[in-house]
């Protein structure tokens, strides 16, 4: 099966994995960081951006879902460098932080 045969979602989802926050600082520092809630799926997400889905980003933002990480989430994700989920839908690094187990 060649890359082109392999649906977005199986193929963006193999591109996710856990990072340390100190692993993404470059991106957030070039401003290609957007942070998504953790009720969201990721790779859905990330499918819609590679697939330039205009009306579900924009609802996912309205919504505050998803939104460009700031210098208030970075901060926190410095001061407590969590494992977080990202995969690249460029030129965008989607990141998530998973859900506490509250």
């Amino acid at each position: 099966m060649t890359d082109a045969e392999i649906p977005l979602e199986t193929q963006l989802n193999t591109e996710t994995g856990r990072v340390r926050w100190s692993e993404l600082e470059r991106h957030f520092a070039r401003g290609v960081v957007v942070r998504v809630d953790a009720g969201l799926d990721l790779v859905t997400v990330a499918a819609a951006f590679v697939r330039d889905d205009e009306e579900a980003v924009m609802a996912w933002m309205t919504d505050g879902q998803i939104a460009r990480a700031t210098a208030e989430d970075a901060r926190g994700w410095h001061d407590r460098d969590p494992d977080l989920w990202a995969v690249v839908a460029a030129p965008w690094v989607l990141v998530q932080e998973p859900a506490s187990a509250d």
